[in-house]
């Protein structure tokens, strides 16, 4: 009965994301008074606010905009499609600045860098694997948050859900969990909202002794001072973690693997105009490997016709992609994965119980189940 209760919500919220879509036609793209009236309908929608001047300037950035979308989405070949959705009057350098600046790659462990220059992963083994593997069926999976226009706190929300995931796999409770007291209070290595690493973040909540629940700490879309009542809750917060692990580098198959046992932390380059005004399909690029922007791998698969993907959740918002996801294509030439998916790649570890938590599991009863 419980999944059944699952299965009908996830439908009705996809009903209710594809309603949130601004659809138009050809006709739509005639004339300058068209194009204006459709920008009217796209400001009224997204309850965008701006004066005259910068409607004027913006007016013409959407319009391009529109017309990319459209002229993508008449290709008959092109594997996945687009939509005019939240970016639609945005520059795509400044969707570079905001949604893809985290500047990942300045912030890259020496593992890494040592890895690449020994030319890359482990090349693990794929065999015993399930083939497909979602987390979000398994109840491992919190909804889609959105980020809002905070530049460079993917990191955050990146983190937060890897271990959002691993807390359900192990004590069966799925908790949304604080992203925003990673932003304020994990000051050592990361930025807040102008940068950060996962990995810095999994040492923030393994030495802080946890994390407080999003309800607790909700999101403010910036930076502020650390709030009074985590002092108090110091000694309980709502989930621990034992530390992290970094996914060999430049290899899909241990990312597999890793995924296999639940969500993953990863880096992107998810610049391009593409990936930012995608509807559905398997993202095949284009994109490079110059990653700016954390995601969290929930699973992967493959299509009917045999395309292979990862499947992604975002912090953008559920009007973006798939209800808040993306599949992006698995199993590429390149050793690093599309849009170097597979270059910075951790998760969080998970072993001890946590303080709030009144069963006596131990540390064996908490291992990694079998998948």
């Amino acid at each position: 009965m419980k999944k059944l209760t699952m299965l009908v919500l996830l439908v009705v919220v996809v009903l209710l994301v594809a309603t949130e879509a601004i659809p138009f036609e050809e006709k739509d793209l005639a004339t300058e008074e068209s194009l204006w009236n459709l920008y009217e309908r796209w400001c009224s929608h997204h309850t965008v606010t701006r004066d005259l001047d910068e409607k004027q300037k913006r007016f013409n950035t959407f319009k391009e905009n529109v017309k990319f979308i459209h002229e993508f989405n008449q290709q008959k070949d092109a594997p996945y499609k687009l939509r005019l959705n939240q970016f639609g009057d945005m520059t795509n350098q400044e969707f570079r600045v905001v949604y893809g600046g985290s500047k990942v790659a300045r912030r890259r462990s020496r593992r890494v860098e040592r890895q690449e220059e020994e030319g890359g992963g482990n090349c693990s083994n794929v065999r015993g694997l399930p083939t497909s593997v979602d987390w979000r069926k398994k109840g491992a999976v919190t909804p889609i948050k959105k980020q809002g226009y905070s530049p460079r706190s993917c990191w955050a929300f990146s983190a937060v859900a890897a271990v959002e995931g691993i807390n359900q796999i192990k004590t069966n409770q799925l908790i949304s969990l604080s992203a925003q007291q990673l932003i304020d209070c994990d000051k050592k290595y990361n930025r807040g909202c102008k940068g950060g690493h996962v990995d810095h973040a999994f040492e923030y909540i393994k030495e802080n002794g946890g994390l407080t629940t999003e309800e607790n700490y909700p999101y403010k879309a910036k930076m502020e001072r650390a709030r009074s009542f985590l002092r108090m809750q110091k000694n309980s917060p709502a989930v621990t973690i034992d530390g992290y692990k970094d996914v060999p580098a430049n290899d899909e198959n241990a990312l597999m693997a890793a995924v296999a046992n639940q969500p993953v932390s990863a880096a992107i380059d998810a610049s391009s105009c593409e990936f930012g005004f995608i509807l559905r399909g398997v993202f095949k690029g284009p994109c490079g490997t110059n990653v700016n922007h954390y995601v969290t791998i929930v699973g992967y698969g493959a299509t009917k016709d045999g395309t292979k993907y990862w499947i992604v959740k975002n912090s953008w918002g559920a009007q973006w992609g798939e209800s808040g996801y993306v599949r992006m294509q698995r199993g590429v030439s390149d050793k690093r994965g599309l849009c170097g998916i597979a270059m910075m790649a951790s998760y969080p570890i998970k072993t001890s119980p946590n303080p709030k938590e009144t069963t006596g599991s131990s540390k064996d009863e908490l291992s990694y189940a079998d998948t």
